[in-house]
């Protein structure tokens, strides 16, 4: 269980960066998005994976769709997140467009539950599939940590992730350091890389940064 401190801390944050989130005028958001866009197909990691796990932005966040679509362009796999009820996990099903999506109780777009849809992330990554996840927050670090919603899903599938995961903001929500403002758990995690429009930041506190560099050497 996540110390109480840190809790109140981050739900103080949250409220902080939701408000700054709608005060971003949406002229100003659609310039950032697309410098975000254009720097997430710009890396060698996005251009060389087969598999993009995404998801699909909603009110303020980052747009995602533009990413989608451009996977599809490149004829890479794109998969999306169905939470599982009751749980801190989530199912990922293949799209090939937005027309067979329904909304969930958290008001966001989900895949419907087909079963021959499912992608088994595990397997494709044993199977040698290269899978790159465009990973959401309210804000990130340059050490790659995130401060997401709180459900935890993505701290869930960042544990055991094989593959790449880029977080992606918008310059004005990046925060200088999340460990400091004592905004970080002993269970939070980072990513590999964080976009902004302005800059691409590596980062070595994703537990599979090793295993992709690894990898990279191996290629």
């Amino acid at each position: 269980m996540e110390d109480k401190e840190v809790t109140v801390r981050k739900n103080e944050l949250r409220k902080r960066l939701k408000q700054a989130r709608k005060d971003f005028g949406s002229e100003a958001r659609e310039r950032a998005d697309a410098g975000i866009a254009s720097r997430v197909l710009s890396l060698s990691e996005w251009q060389r994976s087969q598999i993009v796990l995404a998801y699909l932005s909603v009110g303020e966040e980052v747009d995602t769709r533009g990413l989608v679509r451009q996977a599809w362009v490149a004829g890479k796999v794109v998969a999306i997140p169905r939470v599982v009820p009751h749980t801190r996990l989530m199912e990922w099903y293949r799209i090939d467009d937005f027309d067979r999506l329904e909304r969930s109780s958290f008001g966001v777009e989900e895949p419907l539950a087909e079963p021959d849809r499912l992608l088994d992330v595990a397997r494709e990554a044993e199977a040698g599939g290269s899978i790159l996840a465009v990973v959401p927050g309210l804000t990130f670090d340059g050490h790659g940590f995130r401060m997401g919603y709180g459900g935890g899903f993505y701290d869930t599938l960042l544990a055991d992730f094989p593959g790449t995961s880029v977080g992606i903001c918008r310059e004005a929500q990046l925060t200088d350091n999340l460990t400091a403002m004592g905004a970080v758990g002993e269970h939070d995690l980072g990513v590999d890389v964080v976009v902004t429009e302005r800059r691409t930041i590596e980062t070595s506190e994703s537990p599979w940064s090793n295993w992709v560099r690894e990898k990279e050497g191996q290629a």
